[in-house]
Parts: structure tokens; sequence; C-alpha cells
């Protein structure tokens, strides 16, 4: 018998025929999605013909320790093998073949990598014998891209990496797969859904605000049965378009039999909200939480077994509603890794609601559009963007410099008609933009005229400025990511029900960006450091956003200083570029004007010249790709700070190591910090390294419980003197 995998608990055999089979089966399965199932039966079968190897045959049974005296004979790597059988038997459509199998190990390589693998000579005693399916030039929709291919080939990539995984799960760890059982669809979750509303709808106090929300879940309903595409939902802040958004997703996943919602949101603080939201209405069972702060055992309420299930739906998406991140969604549709990838043929026949739309990075928009219209096309995607400021997606060309355009979006359908006007219907708040410049002094100043005020601010040295500056009263907070998750997350808490109460009658915040969108706070006056128009309404959307009083402002200010530089400076010119003329802020043609004069100024909206790398079909660089697309600079340096108990889970991982369940508490207690910072921090003696890139505070001096982690206090700067 020629043997896949052996369990070393009791010695059992799985042949590599019965393993072959069932990855055949299951890939199959998936790939039909796309309409391409044959092709992932034909992966299944010739992904592990290298098994067939004496060398490998010896390896299994060194390894499993069914013969550990065994000598391995020569080289037993096995993915190549079946490339090469493809080579032969497949030669006119071999990329999509070929790059799947010899990658479904080490991940996709680059075209150079893979051309010197088939150049490999075949191993003896490999059965070589076609297996009888006949393989045509794929049938691709009409309007097909040769940038298309690249997702095809990962896709198909992902079909055989979680038909692998899942096989070998199943046949090594039967009671872990067991977990992966029982999901409930979509269509048995609408029930949920309507219930929710219509107690929604009994329990709300008539209002004019109500009445608005009700209008544009309406217009969500009446256009859910429109075809699968492009749709956006522009509702100001406050109009309820979590929910709307929601309903117009159900209705139109069940009208075309799609498997599952997705919410890719850009900030894990609306992350966590939106998901509170959904498991209200779901049930904990049915909403997957997946970002990097989430502590699955929180989520599950103690319940081992369905913290076991979502850990394990985290590999792979396989659940009927998905809260994720931007980053975690679009650098998983570039990746070339196995344990990114495998997740990937989850999404065809899927909703994706795109949450915050205008915070998509100008200097990545081209790749993540032209990954979206492949998944639309290939794909069966549905794709819902939603906002209050709505960004230019469509085709753009820059009157500054021709070779600078944006290949966009153009038939994204409209849910709300203009005529609702709800920039007007939904009015609480006028907005001043600045005029001259103010001090940190000042600021500090003006917000100790407000019982209850809100300041947001660029960066975390001004917000802790501004914050030392306010007199100690009431509830006087300060939120920046100097303060690790769960800090923030206990603050914003706070914040909350402290607005919900008459007990505190002076609350006053001072925040970075991290308020700014997807918080539900209502404050009467918000104050917000200059920047863009699109961060400027956000802010504003803090402001009376309940619409409780008459009339209500956000004023913004400048510290006549220049901003950092980068995308906020960019946003922050564009707006002061409109300031000449009269224009009502809240207007969609303010926002239109804003985004042109902000795409006017690009330089690029392909940074890392994804295209380049990728739009050739015939010599894809999937490795390179995968390395230059990060949507966040990777500069910074994650630490644990000593905070509560983070220290005791230091412990355990000191223990019992990097387990998955430690290292999600202790992302609840992490602080990103800039290199040099970490290294001021690091010759002062003050970090430590348990485990191999994995960096502790330990001394709780460092570590402020009102402003995070400090960088610069006396106490360090005298340790670096000396």
């Amino acid at each position: 018998m020629i043997i896949s995998h052996i369990k070393k608990s009791n010695g059992d055999k799985q042949s590599n025929e019965e393993h072959s089979r069932g990855v055949a089966n299951l890939c199959k399965q998936f790939a039909a999605e796309f309409g391409m199932g044959e092709w992932g039966e034909v992966l299944g079968l010739l992904h592990d013909k290298g098994k067939e190897k004496k060398a490998f045959q010896q390896h299994i049974m060194k390894e499993s320790g069914d013969d550990p005296n065994i000598k391995v004979e020569g080289d037993y790597s096995h993915a190549y093998v079946g490339a090469l059988i493809a080579k032969e038997f497949y030669k006119p459509v071999l990329p999509l073949l070929a790059y799947p199998i010899m990658s479904h190990h080490a991940g996709l390589y680059d075209y150079p990598a893979y051309g010197r693998i088939l150049e490999k000579p075949m191993p003896d005693n490999i059965e070589r014998t076609a297996i009888g399916i006949k393989l045509d030039i794929p049938k691709l929709p009409s309007d097909t891209q040769s940038y298309d291919f690249n997702h095809i080939i990962r896709m198909l990539f992902s079909c055989l990496v979680d038909a692998d995984y899942l096989d070998t799960e199943k046949f090594m760890n039967p009671s872990e797969a067991s977990y992966r059982k029982g999901k409930k669809t979509l269509v048995e979750l609408k029930p949920q859904l309507d219930n929710f509303l219509s107690n929604l709808k009994q329990n709300s106090n008539p209002s004019n605000l109500n009445t608005i929300r009700e209008k544009i879940q309406d217009a969500c309903s009446n256009t859910a049965d429109d075809k699968s595409g492009f749709y956006s939902l522009t509702v100001p802040t406050g109009g309820g378009k979590t929910i709307s958004s929601l309903v117009w997703a159900m209705n139109h996943a069940i009208k075309y039999n799609k498997k599952r919602i997705i919410i890719a949101i850009p900030y894990t603080s609306i992350i966590v909200q939106t998901a509170q939201v959904l498991r209200k209405i779901f049930g904990d069972e049915n909403v997957l939480e997946h970002h990097s702060n989430i502590s699955l055992d929180e989520v599950a309420s103690g319940d081992s077994d369905l913290a076991e299930k979502m850990k394990l739906a985290t590999e792979n998406w396989d659940y009927p509603i998905i809260v994720t991140t931007n980053v975690q969604l679009f650098e998983s549709m570039y990746s070339n890794r196995t344990s990114h990838c495998r997740k990937l043929h989850n999404l065809c026949n899927s909703v994706l609601i795109l949450d915050e739309v205008q915070t998509l990075p100008t200097d990545f928009l081209q790749p993540i559009l032209n990954a979206l219209k492949a998944y639309q096309r290939q794909f069966g995607m549905s794709v819902l963007f939603t906002t209050a400021s709505q960004p230019i997606l469509g085709d753009y060309k820059s009157p500054n410099n021709p070779k600078i355009h944006l290949d966009g979006i153009n038939d994204i359908k409209e849910i709300i008609p203009a005529d609702y006007r709800l920039y007007d219907s939904l009015r609480r708040v006028d907005i001043h933009m600045e005029k001259g410049s103010t001090t940190v002094n000042e600021i500090a100043a003006e917000l100790t005229k407000h019982s209850k005020a809100l300041c947001i601010v660029n960066t975390r040295k001004v917000a802790q400025e501004i914050f030392s500056k306010l007199p100690e009263e009431g509830i006087t907070i300060h939120l920046s990511r100097m303060m690790c998750p769960k800090h923030v997350g206990n603050e914003i808490k706070k914040v909350k029900d402290a607005l919900q109460s008459d007990e505190y009658p002076i609350i006053r915040v001072v925040a970075t960006q991290l308020i700014e969108a997807g918080v539900d706070i209502d404050f009467p006056v918000v104050y917000r450091q200059e920047a863009g128009l699109d961060s400027v309404l956000q802010a504003a959307g803090r402001c009376n956003r309940e619409g409780k009083l008459d009339k209500a402002s956000t004023f913004v200010f400048s510290l006549g200083k220049p901003l950092p530089k980068g995308f906020i400076s960019q946003t922050n010119y564009a707006r002061k570029n409109m300031l000449s003329r009269d224009f009502d802020w809240l207007s969609p043609e303010a926002m239109k004007e804003y985004f042109n004069q902000l795409y006017s100024r690009v330089e690029t909206f392909d940074k890392a010249d994804i295209k380049y790398y990728l739009g050739n079909p015939k010599e894809p660089m999937f490795a390179t790709a995968a390395d230059v697309f990060k949507l966040i600079d990777g500069a910074a340096k994650s630490v644990i700070v000593n905070w509560e108990d983070s220290m005791e889970w230091v412990e355990k991982l000191k223990k019992k190591g990097p387990i998955y369940s430690i290292m999600k508490k202790l992302s609840q207690y992490t602080v990103n910090i800039y290199d040099q910072d970490f290294k001021k921090l690091q010759q002062g003696g003050l970090i430590e390294e348990p485990i191999e890139g994995i960096y502790v505070i330990t001394d709780n001096a460092q570590y402020d419980a009102k402003v995070g982690l400090e960088i610069g206090n006396h106490w360090l700067d005298e340790i670096m003197i000396k």
C-alpha cells in the first residue's frame, strides 16, 4: 500500500489512493462553485502523486515512528511530481493545474521557480497513466481580463489547499473535524433577521429619524432582487446603514443562492461593534469575528466547543456570516501562502459588504478594484460599498498627468435614490471650518467651556498634549493606540455608559482617529483637528448622532504646524483647496469635489506595481506580489504591555509556548510602536523576549492607566542618560 498518512497514536494508515480521492471529491465540490469542478477533481487526484516515491515512503515511516531506524534514500519532496504529470497530459492548460499542485505545501511560486520545477526529471516508479478526465480551455465570461488569471489560479490553489487540509484532518483528527459540521444556512437564518426587524419597529419611538431609517431599509429590500453585481449604499452617519446593508445582503443572497455574507471593515473598533449587533440578531454560533484582537474564548462566553468551532472556521471561513478587516480580506486575495489563501474559495458566491469604503488606500486602490472585478466576474461575488462619504470608484484620469489613471468600476448601482436627499433629512450638525490657527492650550480651554465634548486629533502626541491640559474632573478620558486594545475597549465602554447616564455632568474625551468611525457615541459638540473632508464628516457623525438637539456644531481647527507626511497631509490639502468656495460640506457634491481634489494629486493608484507582477497570465510573480502588497506599513513593532492580567498570560506563554488561545489573549494587551521607540525601550533594558519574536514590557511603570504606554517619560530618559 502507498501510504499518505500515519497516525502516531495508533499506527493507523491512510492510503494515498484514499487520500487523493477524498481530496479530489472535496476540491471538485469547491471548484464547482465557479464552474471548474472537473479541474478541482484533477488537482486532487494529482496533488500527492509524488508520495509514491520510495524516498517519501521511507520518510513517512521514519517521521511517524513506524520504523524510526529506516534510512531515507534521496530527496523525499513530493509536491512537484503531480505537476510533471499535468505537464505530460494537460499541457494546453498546464499553468492552471501546475501552480496549485506544486505549491500546495510551500505556497505559490514566482514564474521563474515554476519553470525550473517543471524541468525536473520524473522520479522512478511513478505511475504516469492518464486519469481519464478531459480538460479543455475553460469557458470564462466574455469580459474576462488577462489580469483575472492570477486570481483563477489562486482560487484553484485555495480549493486544493483547503480540501487537502480537511481530508487530512478527517483522518488524523476526526474529533476536531467534527466541529466543522452543523452550520446554518442563510435561508435558515433569515427568520431571525425578520424577527429582529419586527421587534425593532415595534419598540422604536416614533420619530423622524426612525422613519428615515425604515425608509432606507425599504430601499434596500426593494433593490435586493436586482442582478448580482456592484452596489453602493450612501447613508449619512446615524441613518442605520449597518442594519440596512444587512437587509440588502440577506435578501440578495437568498435570491441568488449565495452561501455567505462577508463584512469587511477598516477598523477593529467598528468590527467589534458590528459583530455584537450581528450576534444579537443571529446568535454567537452563527457569526465569525476574525481579526487579530479577537479572543474567541471570550466571544464564545466560556463555551469551549463553540470556541473551537470558531477557531477552526478562521482557517477557511466556512461560516454563514463573517466580520473581518480590510487588511485580512485583501491581503489574502493577493497572498501566496497556503494559510492565507485557504479561505478564498469560500468567497465564491458570496455577498461582500465593504464598510467605510472611503478609507480604501489610494496607493493600492487599483489592485483592490481589480480583485473585486475579478471576483465578481469569475466567482459570483456581489459587492456592496457602504459609507457616508462615497469616494470615486469609477474610471478616473488625472488632469495633471494623463499617465495617472484609475481603471475603475463603472457599473455601481446606488441603492438610495438622489431625491431622498438624506444629507438634508439627516442633518444634525453644522460644520465650521478653521479660520487661522490655534494652540494646544487654546483648544484645551475651549473644551473646558463644555460639560460634554469630544476632540479628535491626528497623532498620539497631540492627543496626550491636549489631554494633559484638561482639568481632572468628571469623566475625562484619553484614547489612542498607545493604549492596548482591551484598555481602549474598556474606556470606550466607560464613555458610552456615562453618556447614557445622568450621573456624570462632565464628560470630555480627547482621542485619535480610532474613535472617528463606527463608534456609536453622541456628543453635543465635537472638535476635529484639520484633516480630509471624509474624516471631518466621520468626526461630525459623533456629534448629535441621535438628533436630540435642534442644533449642534463640529469645529475644525488647525494647530498651525505641518501634519505628518503622507495620507493625512494629502487629504487635508484636498479639503483646504475647497475652502475658497461655498460648499454645503454634507452634500454629495462636496464629497465628489473633495475626491477629485485628492485624486488629482495622487502619484499612483498602484504603489507596489501589482499589475506588473500579475498582469501577464503566462508569467505571474505570486510570491513577489504577496511580499509588496501590504496595506499597513510593517515598520512598527508589536509589544505586550504590563496592564491588568497580561503578565499572567506571559507566564503561560513561557510554559506552553505560542499556542492559539494564549496568543489571541495576549493580542488584547499589545501596542504597536515605531522602530526608534522600540530601540529606545530595548536599550533601556525594558523589553524582554520570552520567545523569539515576541516582545514584552514587564515594568508596569511604563504603562499609564490614563494614556497607555509612555515612551519618553522622565524615568526612562534618566536610564538612557546613564
